[in-house]
């Protein structure tokens, strides 16, 4: 089952927790990533891992706020 086939079964109650679970995610990842920066411990590669779970969960949040918005004819 793919993503776009999961987000359509379920809920806009559930979707809403979805949501700010992964926006809060996401931010904890970028404080993440800002903290090894600044000390200056991480090696590269840690952050470029980290950097791509911050990017798939950028998606995740930006496909369900997209189902979450209505579509607006104009």
């Amino acid at each position: 089952m793919n993503a776009q086939s999961d987000i359509s079964m379920k809920t806009e109650e559930v979707l809403k927790v979805e949501l700010e679970v992964f926006k809060r995610e996401h931010a904890d990842l970028d404080a993440a990533i800002e903290a090894l920066h600044v000390r200056g411990v991480a090696d590269q590669l840690t952050i470029k891992r980290l950097k791509k779970q911050k990017l798939i969960l950028k998606d995740k949040i930006a496909r369900i706020e997209d189902r979450l918005t209505p579509d607006i004819i104009a």
